[in-house]
């Protein structure tokens, strides 16, 4: 910051974030001091390379004005990143009134009287922002999961959710598929001993039906062949 009379001037040094082949800005902030409106001019010892916004002005009493400086795009890194260009900032006591397109250069030239106010800026090359680092989403193969972290900085938990739901679904799948086939094991195993017993029950019949009868099937004979034909249908499709 400049301790000038009429303007103060920040900041005095203009940092450019330098990169090839791209534009890149700085704002000149003037701060009048005074109760009276001063005139500035802005002058660069590179006026090619550099294009400034605006480059003559009026700042009103007890106000502030900014100033956009923008360097070109440079095709070649300087060497050891070092700038030798340099900007002067020239203010004048205005009369009251006065508008941007009353500035004229004289009233900026100390031959004719004016009482002029002059600040040196310098410039400087900085290292440019670097890039934010790629965020990857879910957890590294054989790695534990992590909690993905919420712009107000509170850990989310809907890693741990996904992770625990795909873990959860498979063991639910399994035990589901255990039980089945016990029910299904319980049921064939009560079909081969209901079947046993019926085969047992048949041949006590049969030995009935030979003391009992000479010829002939008897009737109870036929219903329990059907029984028994279905139940070893039922017992084929459960297995």
């Amino acid at each position: 910051m400049s301790n000038s009379e009429l303007l103060t001037v920040e900041p005095l040094d203009l940092q450019f974030p330098f990169e090839l082949k791209k534009q890149i800005s700085c704002s000149l902030y003037l701060t009048n001091k005074t109760d009276n409106h001063v005139a500035f001019k802005v002058k660069t010892t590179n006026p090619k390379k550099y294009c400034v916004r605006p480059n003559t002005g009026v700042v009103l009493p007890r106000s502030t004005c900014e100033v956009l400086v923008t360097m070109q795009a440079q095709k070649e890194a300087p060497a050891d990143m070092q700038c030798k260009d340099k900007f002067l900032l020239q203010g004048v006591t205005a009369s009251p009134g006065i508008t941007a397109k009353d500035v004229t250069p004289e009233m900026f030239s100390k031959e004719a009287g004016y009482l002029v106010e002059e600040t040196k800026l310098r410039v400087t090359y900085v290292a440019p922002p670097l890039p934010p680092s790629p965020v990857r989403e879910g957890s590294e193969e054989g790695s534990s999961p992590r909690a993905s972290v919420s712009d107000n900085g509170q850990a989310s938990e809907f890693s741990f959710q996904k992770f625990s739901a795909d873990k959860a679904e498979p063991q639910e799948n399994t035990s589901e598929a255990r039980a089945l086939i016990t029910k299904l094991t319980e049921e064939k195993q009560s079909a081969i001993q209901l079947n046993n017993k019926l085969q047992r029950e048949l041949e006590q019949l049969r030995r009935d039906s030979k003391r009992s009868q000479s010829g002939g099937i008897p009737l109870m004979y036929v219903l329990l062949v059907g029984l028994i034909g279905l139940i070893l249908g039922y017992i084929m499709k459960s297995t």
